[in-house]
């Protein structure tokens, strides 16, 4: 049997010995995190009148791969220069912000961020060929940053405000587009400009770019439309800056021009209308011809017929479909006075053509 003495020393021992292992346990000293965030790689710009947007995800994770817990400030830069090492001195600052673990947002970490930056004009004027840099850097709460994001390149080519007196008006054969043309106030050299037309169907909400145009004329006629439809027209200057290879920077849009296609247009008058008896030996028939209409919208005809001094009247149950028609209700003896006119799709009826007239001869 041990003495209380042998046991009091092994239990020390023990002790010791798990000291000594628990100490084997620990590793290096890690680092405190720095909570650098990460520099966004998706910076993105587009170019709208003399307004550049930007827009980029707001990073979530640090360098070291840890979650972002508060964002200090967000440096918008700017540079002339092809590309940019540092931010310098920022051309604004977005205000700190609390960025939650992906977790606490319900597994959606991505959330975007935007900023609007207006040129200076003289900026444009003096460098209209060359590109602006931009580039963002998101600092931690102590102002410091891991770095600039990705860096875009901007057109500096100066646009032109809208055209005045945008109008649209919808006539028989389209709706007709009229604005006044414009000079700029400093001709530059390498940059011109032309006027791009946009349609937007209110039905389905869809935009339509129509085309550039040259100006003088200010006028353009769309024919691509569909009737019975609610249309938004707009318009703007683009400005084409370099001889091959032109980048084009679009202007800032008119206020917008509504019409209602309505077509209470009706198509045209029928044209070389001719009127053939049957002939002797045959059962009496008056052959009708004519020149086909070119409407698109074009659904048929209607015919009509008078007597000497009579009425007039339509001779046609439902609307004919080709240019082309046989009257076999005639009588022998008699002249007959016709006419044509075109229908639409919508019920729209033309004026009557030219009379031609016939007559019915008695078969021997």
């Amino acid at each position: 049997m041990k003495s209380p003495r042998h046991l009091l020393s092994l239990g020390a021992a023990v002790l010791f010995a798990g000291v000594l292992a628990g100490c084997a346990s620990i590793g290096a000293p890690v680092p405190p995190s720095l909570e650098l965030p990460k520099p966004p790689t998706d910076l993105r710009a587009v170019r709208k009148g003399d307004r550049v947007y930007l827009f980029w995800t707001v990073p979530t994770q640090t360098m070291d791969r840890q979650n972002v817990r508060h964002l200090g400030r967000t440096d918008i830069c700017r540079t002339l220069e092809a590309a940019m090492s540092e931010c310098g001195k920022p051309v604004a600052s977005l205000p700190p912000e609390t960025v939650l673990s992906p977790r606490k947002q319900g597994g959606n970490p991505r959330r975007q961020e935007n900023y609007t930056d207006t040129l200076p004009e003289d900026l444009e004027q003096q460098n209209p060929t060359r590109t602006i840099t931009y580039a963002v850097e998101v600092l931690n709460g102590s102002g410091r940053g891991a770095g600039l994001s990705r860096q875009v390149r901007v057109a500096l080519a100066p646009t032109l405000p809208p055209p005045g007196n945008f109008k649209a008006q919808v006539q028989a054969d389209g709706v007709a587009l009229t604005w006044d043309c414009m000079e700029p106030r400093k001709a530059l050299p390498e940059i011109s400009y032309r006027y791009r037309i946009y349609r937007r169907s209110l039905g389905n909400g869809t935009d339509l770019k129509l085309g550039d145009f040259d100006c003088p004329g200010g006028r353009f006629e769309d024919h691509t439309f569909e009737w019975q439809k609610a249309y938004e027209y707009r318009i703007a200057v683009v400005t084409l800056a370099g001889v091959e290879n032109a980048v084009v920077v679009e202007g800032e849009d008119s206020p917008n021009q509504k019409v209602f296609t309505n077509d209470v247009y009706p198509p045209g008058v029928p044209t070389g209308l001719e009127a053939v008896f049957s002939g002797p030996g045959q059962a009496p028939f008056v052959d009708l011809l004519w020149a086909p209409g070119t409407d698109a919208d074009l659904a048929g005809y209607n015919l009509y017929r008078r007597e000497d001094r009579g009425q007039v009247g339509k001779i046609n149950a439902e609307l004919v479909k080709t240019p082309a028609y046989r009257d076999q209700n005639v009588v022998a003896g008699k002249t007959y006075w016709y006419s044509v006119s075109s229908v639409d799709l919508r019920g729209n009826e033309s004026a009557r053509s030219e009379e031609t007239s016939e007559q019915v001869v008695q078969n021997p």
